[in-house]
């Protein structure tokens, strides 16, 4: 699983963080995406790495522009992973 971070100018409400989200998931086969414009930033979790050109330009498509992208993997945690030490 891949968390990619978008650190986006321009948002200002939850309209705004919808638009966003929606573009997204209209463009990648994603498995989660959340938008918070207090934190001017958009989490997306999906199986493989995603395009960076793709997401600047569906971003940039609702009128918001994408300031930093960064990628890392992500481990799926259970219910009670933290119970266990590996």
């Amino acid at each position: 699983m891949i968390r990619t971070t978008l650190k986006i100018s321009g948002m200002m409400c939850g309209m705004c963080e919808a638009h966003i989200n929606d573009a997204i998931r209209a463009a990648f086969p994603v498995r989660k995406v959340s938008s918070s414009h207090t934190k001017g930033e958009t989490t997306i979790l999906s199986e493989a790495p995603l395009d960076a050109e793709k997401l600047k330009q569906a971003v940039s498509a609702t009128g918001y522009s994408i300031v930093s992208i960064s990628e890392e993997t992500a481990e799926k945690k259970g219910i009670f992973s933290g119970l266990f030490k590996h």
